[in-house]
């Protein structure tokens, strides 16, 4: 890729990000005019307030324009521009209305069926450098793949800013495994999809001011498919095939898991519960904002070995690389994460809002230490007595009493 073709992607993406900005306030105004507001009125949802939820049409309209604008069409965009119009509408719908979960899925697969005809198909891998065509399995396990993929993002946007980061994050590592092979075509179109979620994101992020609904949530993920597809399927690595499936692991893993546990419980697989790895996350007494960046950290590490497995990263070692810096990056995750699970420590690790006094960090050092920190920044602070009791008010009738022998 050529400098001129980067700064190319890079204006792309600054316009993707302004628009979808400019635009979201537009869309939210707009959900509240035909309806679509999420009214939480069971203890499933983590919001308290109504919320507008169509924002992904903020997204779809920003990528649109600005691919039409930098970009040629391709049959890669047609799929994209076609299938996830047809899919916005869908969200749109279910955002007001609440459809039947088997229409959508009828829906989902047509436009699967749809980007198949135009030649988004998974003809091959390429498991450990030997070529492997899957022949006629090649049209249905795609289309199992675009509609797996779709459902995964609607099902992980459970949390403020999750279902859109994770996009963006998965968008970035596709946007750096296609660059690596030279790909500008879908290079720039990740650019501007990263770009689209990242002008909506501060809209999104925890406290949300909109939901982007299935309205964006299907959009992604069936664009982030499509583009999977065409740029990542296809590559010559030798760890191949491992590529789409790291650079998507958290949102494929989060919902083969939640099939698996309401099929088992004899529920519908379409069924909302409260079992999704955020929702542990939440229970286990992080915040909405812990819990994002925690799953932000897997999602990007997950990222990273896709990255790595691509054959442009390294000549000499590249597994062996490979692996190393992704045991590193699991290992500080796993320290962060540690740190994160104790209440004393989490408020260190600035990785929380952390509103400290001096006051409450003095009394949590032992007399010398407190002693040697007043010394130094040439000051005092009054250390709290734990031991010693406030006095207790005295009873009603007590204080009756009292008043009764002042006035005598």
């Amino acid at each position: 890729m050529t400098q001129n073709q980067l700064l190319y992607g890079i204006v792309a993406l600054i316009c993707a990000s302004l628009l979808a900005y400019a635009m979201t306030p537009i869309v939210r105004v707009l959900a509240f005019r035909i309806g679509a507001v999420d009214v939480p009125l069971d203890n499933r949802r983590i919001h308290k307030k109504p919320m507008p939820r169509i924002g992904g049409l903020a997204i779809y309209l920003s990528f649109t324009l600005t691919t039409i604008i930098f970009c040629k069409p391709t049959p890669e965009l047609t799929t994209i521009w076609i299938g996830g119009g047809a899919l916005v509408i869908l969200g749109i719908l279910d955002d007001i209305y609440r459809l039947n979960a088997w229409l959508k899925l009828i829906v989902q697969l047509g436009v699967a069926i749809f980007a198949v005809v135009n030649g988004c198909v998974i003809d091959h891998i390429n498991l450990g450098g030997v070529y492997v065509s899957l022949g006629v399995f090649s049209a249905p396990l795609t289309v199992l793949w675009i509609a797996g993929l779709t459902n995964a993002i609607n099902l992980i946007d459970g949390l403020d800013g999750l279902a859109c980061g994770v996009s963006a994050i998965s968008s970035m590592s596709l946007l750096l495994v296609v660059m690596l092979q030279g790909d500008f075509v879908s290079a720039t179109i990740c650019a501007i999809l990263l770009g689209s979620c990242l002008g909506f994101l501060p809209f999104n992020f925890n406290p949300a001011r909109i939901f982007m609904g299935d309205t964006g949530a299907l959009f992604l993920g069936f664009t982030l498919a499509v583009i999977s597809v065409f740029g990542v399927f296809k590559l010559h690595a030798v760890l191949a095939f491992l590529v789409p499936f790291a650079i998507f692991a958290l949102p494929l893993f989060d919902t083969l898991f939640a099939i698996c546990r309401r099929i088992l419980s004899g529920k519908s697989p379409f069924a909302p519960d409260r079992g999704h790895i955020h929702h542990k996350l939440i229970d286990m007494g992080f915040t909405q904002k812990e819990s994002v960046k925690i799953l932000y950290a897997i999602c990007g590490i997950f990222g990273l070995v896709a990255v790595f497995c691509t054959e442009s990263m390294f000549h000499t070692m590249r597994v062996t690389k490979s692996i190393l810096i992704a045991v590193i990056a699991m290992g500080l995750f796993i320290l962060n994460y540690i740190i994160l699970k104790d209440p004393d420590w989490r408020k260190h690790s600035g990785l929380t809002e952390d509103e400290m006094t001096v006051s409450e960090y003095i009394n949590e050092l032992d007399p010398e230490k407190a002693r040697k920190i007043e010394a130094h920044n040439g000051g005092h602070v009054e250390k709290k007595d734990e031991s010693a009791k406030e006095p207790e008010p005295a009873p009603e009738e007590m204080r009756a009493d009292v008043g009764d022998e002042e006035q005598k």
